[in-house]
């Protein structure tokens, strides 16, 4: 009987190795990028080349940029099993409420009455599927106690407001519902799935979301992107 005991405990053994090697695989990016942030915030004029620019647009890309700074998470990282991040989060070069925020693309504005730092853009028309109906979600306009940089003109309640691509939003913050635990200042941003029935899906769900890659002409695909900073190659 020792030697099956034996058996099935070296099978136990290689699997959490294989476990703990999976794991390690996928967390190893994220923390190679949490240190590389570190050093673009430590000086954010230092590494400039790290940089999108905001309202700028990369090739023949659809999209513009829709914030200055540096692309700090992506689309499928994962900080903490079993999840995968569904948008983007971009860090911008100066202090709270100071980073401007603008409109990718032409759509139609949405600011639900209880969102103190988030809009939601329309596009009726997906310019890479047309048919097909997109929303562009930006969140973070708002410090720690949920003061608001969205722009006057997008007050709580604010829906369907047409917005050109370049339109200014608002500006980035560190609103995160508790004002103990604020992030950095940081721009959220994601593109989420239509549901059929003409509203946005929800945002925390990766598999509602879209790769940004191509609307913005920049790899920004976790599984992609390698281990250089996200910019315009063009």
């Amino acid at each position: 009987m020792k030697r099956p005991i034996g058996i099935v405990f070296s099978i136990i053994i290689i699997a959490a190795i294989v476990i703990g090697y999976q794991i390690y695989n996928r967390f190893r990016p994220t923390v190679g990028r949490v240190a590389r942030l570190r050093q673009y915030l430590a000086d954010p004029d230092g590494h400039s080349e790290w940089m999108i620019r905001v309202a700028e647009s990369c090739g023949a890309s659809p999209f513009v940029a829709p914030t200055e700074g540096y692309i700090g998470f992506f689309w499928g990282d994962s900080f903490y099993p079993g999840h995968r991040h569904q948008g983007l989060d971009i860090f911008g070069p100066e202090g709270l409420g100071s980073t401007p925020v603008v409109a990718v693309y032409d759509g139609y504005l949405t600011r639900l009455p209880e969102w103190r730092s988030a809009v939601i853009i329309r596009i009726p028309d997906d310019p890479l599927h047309p048919g097909r109906q997109i929303w562009i979600y930006y969140a973070h306009m708002a410090d720690a106690e949920g003061n608001s940089f969205i722009v006057p003109d997008y007050p709580p309640g604010t829906y369907e407001e047409f917005v050109s691509s370049g339109t200014l939003l608002g500006y980035q913050g560190n609103y995160s519902a508790d004002p103990d635990n604020p992030t950095g200042v940081h721009l959220h941003f994601s593109i989420v799935k239509d549901d059929g029935q003409g509203q946005f899906m929800n945002e925390l769900e990766i598999a509602n979301t879209l790769d940004p890659s191509p609307y913005l002409g920049i790899e920004v695909n976790a599984d992609r992107v390698g281990s250089q900073p996200a910019v315009c190659s063009e």
